[in-house]
């Protein structure tokens, strides 16, 4: 880690002929930014005072140079009493509207086994007795002690009736209870749709799981949120979001009602949240968007320039696509969400509009696959530089690691998955294969671009966390001891560039957000202890104190 003295920065662009310009003095300053050109090292740069005019950097140093190279006025002056700041933080993959309704729903995140999560579940439906459908998220059976998928006989005895709907925690199966499946005609005559699978009984009768693709059978039948609902949520989680200390975020995959609610909100300057919104693949208007070109504003409150593509599905439901069986499921290799060739011909589509191909890959064969189509449109469509990503990147087979930098492709992953995947990902691969998997500090070493994210709500939206497992590879009560598979993790300096610098060069939007460097916005956070002294078992615990954007104070403690 290089740590360098309080210099000042300053740019010709901010001078006194901005006559109406809001120009603040932010002193008493421990402030950190991170500079340097992608791929190569994280540098880290220190200061002590920060000028702020009209919403972006003019100039960082100590406030003696600042005072003596600007003959403007100087509006206020605040001092942060030696708090720490830190660039905005960039969260490279989130859902911003499932954050916002999951917040509105039954939380199962925490549940200890079935009958906890049944419980919790029946407390919700009490408690909201004019619910046509009772919605929830967060289950996962890894954590209890039976590690066996539940079934729609537990809920129907609580909720026996309403229809229920649970999301898994990592939104790829859902858990529902018999008069779901009767409203969707879900029997054991119903065959699994091609990339789902419709989990069955010893008799063959549908047990109350469905994976993936399959999912989409009870969805189509449930009510739609209404677009003031949709706005709620969206609003409710920008706050969400602001108190953890995240000016912007990469939202992986929204429809066309979602982006018309976005540019309204943005319209209307409700958007205090940064939004890189990626259109969703299997969104119907899809060719007519790309054909509207690339979308931002002058504020960069909201930039669309990006397609969300889903390979297959996720480890934990066994639907990641593997190029071997699965280790504890030697019957099953996991789904193609979307098939070879539609991913093909979405590749082709996307790519002669200019917008960057984001993705979701997460067993070895959907890795390989996103890999192989890359280079296929390379030699027909081009596309080269335009940043395309793989979105989770978690199973890689290690022939495949190379070409990561060969094809210039940014490796879009979640730190905390693989603190939330250690119980159970060596039993769904076997050891050999984890050689390829959470492999950050190997796509880094090649100079393989990593831009990091929660992947909220599957994860918990707080970047501190997502820092704490890059750098440990231990979970908050810091197990496994020494960390899981050590080797790969990544020093505090890489972790939060992933988080900022390099999250904003995933955007195309280095050159104005991710640090704190003179010309940039004015994104900043305030903490309530130094990240870089001390224990870095401790690192998920930093308190956010106050959230800037564009200057402007959008959440304090």
């Amino acid at each position: 880690m290089k740590i360098f003295v309080p210099i000042m920065f300053v740019v010709n662009l901010f001078c006194a002929t901005t006559v109406f310009a809001q120009t603040v003095l932010f002193h008493n300053v421990n402030g950190y930014t991170l500079t340097g050109q992608p791929g190569n090292e994280a540098q880290l740069q220190q200061f002590s005072a920060m000028l702020v005019r009209d919403g972006r950097i003019a100039a960082i140093g100590s406030v003696s140079s600042i005072r003596g190279s600007f003959d403007f006025e100087i509006d206020e002056e605040v001092s942060l009493n030696n708090k720490t700041v830190l660039p905005g933080i960039i969260d490279a993959h989130g859902h911003v509207l499932g954050l916002g309704l999951n917040l509105m729903e039954v939380d199962l995140r925490t549940a200890t086994s079935e009958a906890d999560a049944v419980a919790r579940v029946r407390e919700f439906a009490e408690q909201n007795p004019n619910a046509d459908w009772i919605v929830g998220r967060g289950w996962n059976q890894e954590n209890w002690e039976s590690r066996s998928f539940p079934t729609a006989n537990s809920l129907d005895e609580a909720i026996p009736d309403r229809p229920v709907y649970l999301t898994r925690v990592d939104g790829h199966a859902a858990w529902v209870n018999s008069i779901a499946l009767s409203r969707a005609t879900i029997s054991g005559a119903t065959v699994s749709p091609d990339g789902g699978d419709i989990l069955r009984d010893e008799r063959g009768n549908p047990s109350g799981v469905l994976v993936d693709n399959a999912m989409y059978l009870v969805e189509q039948v449930m009510p739609k949120a209404s677009r003031e609902l949709q706005t709620q949520a969206i609003e409710l989680a920008f706050q969400h979001l602001l108190e953890r200390g995240i000016t912007g975020v990469h939202d992986a995959g929204i429809d066309a009602l979602n982006l018309d609610i976005y540019k309204s909100l943005a319209d209307n300057n409700k958007m205090p949240v940064r939004v890189y919104a990626m259109l969703g693949a299997n969104e119907p208007t899809l060719p007519q968007l790309l054909a509207q070109g690339p979308y931002t504003r002058s504020d960069e409150r909201l930039t669309v320039r990006s397609v969300k593509i889903y390979a297959d599905g996720a480890l934990g439901s066994r639907g990641a696509a593997l190029l071997e069986p699965y280790h504890d499921a030697p019957d099953q290799r996991g789904l193609l969400v979307t098939s070879p060739d539609q991913l093909h011909d979405l590749y082709q589509l996307v790519i002669p509009h200019g917008f960057q191909v984001n993705t979701h890959a997460i067993g070895d064969r959907a890795n390989r696959l996103a890999l192989d189509e890359f280079a296929r449109a390379y030699a027909t469509v081009g596309g080269r530089n335009l940043r395309h990503r793989i979105e989770h990147a978690q199973v890689v087979h290690p022939d495949d690691l190379a070409r990561f930098k060969e094809l210039n492709i940014i490796a879009s992953m979640q730190p905390t998955h693989a603190t939330s995947d250690k119980n159970m990902a060596e039993d769904r691969l076997g050891k050999e294969r984890m050689q390829g998997a959470y492999a950050w500090n190997t796509l880094l070493e090649q100079g393989t671009i990593i831009a990091a994210g929660s992947d909220f709500p599957v994860e918990l939206a707080d970047p501190f966390f997502g820092l704490h497992a890059a750098v440990t590879r231990q979970d908050r009560d810091n197990q496994p001891e020494g960390g899981w598979y050590v080797h790969e993790s990544m020093t505090i300096v890489e972790a939060l560039r992933s988080f900022t610098l390099d999250a904003a060069y995933a955007s195309g939007q280095e050159q104005t957000l991710g640090s704190l460097e003179p010309g940039k916005w004015a994104d900043f956070i305030v903490l309530d202890a130094d990240p870089f002294v001390g224990d870095s078992t401790t690192l998920w615990d930093q308190k956010v104190l106050a959230t800037y954007v564009a200057g402007e104070t959008v959440f304090q403690r």
